[in-house]
């Protein structure tokens, strides 16, 4: 009697079925994290606000001369977060903000952890003096108050949303270079990349298929968690007048209450929505980044 059995699975399927394995596996060990799941509900919701914002608010939102309220009026039916010193509603102001914030945080992040995952990658693989001089320049970042860095970029480049992303893309990246080169040192010891070493394999070829795949975990983590402190950072200079000031955002918000006196008169309508949006939102990143840390890297033990 014989048996028949199909063809062998090709090496992709069995690439593809070891990546759906490991998103199944990582969704299951992410849902027991409560907290995480809080966050990520938050975001979904934030996330589909500002997508979906100029159907619930219309473009012609942020618009001076169509406003439909008189100015500072109180919350009320019409308006129920209030409206803001040219009577537009501050409601339909903080959900189209919040396309400009989530954009600006998001990209910001990128970028800071993409110039710390090269840095980090690099200084750890090649060591030596160029180490040592990428290393030196990130204890200098470190120690640099960052904030200061980036109203000092904001200041002398052109005021528009790239100028924000690049100000604090560029002055948040050391902590990323910093994990990731120490991670990349605990790889580098590991058997098999003596053995890529052995066989011929190229720097690049360490680097990219033995060396990135082990870190990206951690630069996902990372990146989780730097996007709360970029969003922080953009409603910064945004309320400093540092920002695109044709742009509407959480941050710009607050700047133009403080301008209108807004704290003065005792107007919180116009000061507590922006500045709960930005909490809420920088909040809900940063439990979703301690839940990934904790499912990728368990012995962390952040959420326990």
């Amino acid at each position: 009697m014989t048996t028949t059995t199909g063809p062998a699975p090709s090496p992709r399927a069995l690439a593809r079925q070891r990546r759906r394995a490991s998103v199944a596996r990582f969704w299951r060990q992410y849902r027991a994290e409560r907290a995480g799941l809080y966050g990520l509900a938050v975001l979904v919701l934030c996330a589909l606000l500002a997508l979906f914002a100029p159907l619930f608010v219309g473009s012609d939102v942020s618009s001076v001369t169509d406003a439909p309220g008189r100015p500072m009026q109180s919350p009320s039916a019409e308006f129920p977060l209030g409206t803001d010193q040219f009577g537009r509603d501050l409601l339909g102001l903080v959900i189209w903000g919040s396309r400009v914030s989530l954009l600006v945080g998001l990209l910001a992040a990128v970028l800071s952890v993409a110039i710390g995952t090269l840095i980090g990658v690099t200084a750890g693989h090649f060591k030596g003096w160029y180490a040592t001089v990428m290393m030196r320049v990130t204890d200098w970042f470190l120690v640099m108050p960052t904030l200061v860095l980036a109203i000092a970029l904001a200041t002398v480049m052109s005021r528009s949303l790239t100028t924000t992303v690049i100000a604090i893309g560029v002055t948040t990246w050391p902590t990323t270079a910093r994990l990731v080169r120490a991670q990349t040192l605990a790889v580098e010891t590991r058997p098999y990349i003596e053995r890529a070493k052995a066989l011929g394999g190229g720097h690049w070829h360490i680097m990219s298929r033995h060396v990135l795949p082990n870190v990206m975990p951690l630069v996902l983590a990372q990146t989780t968690l730097i996007i709360s402190s970029a969003i922080l950072a953009e409603a910064t200079l945004a309320f400093l007048g540092l920002g695109d000031p044709t742009v509407v955002s959480w941050g710009g918000l607050l700047q133009d209450a403080r301008e209108a006196g807004a704290v003065s008169a005792g107007d919180w309508w116009y000061l507590v929505p922006p500045g709960i949006a930005i909490a809420v939102v920088a909040l809900a990143f940063t439990l979703c980044g301690r839940a990934v840390e904790s499912v990728l890297n368990p012995r962390l033990g952040v959420s326990r």
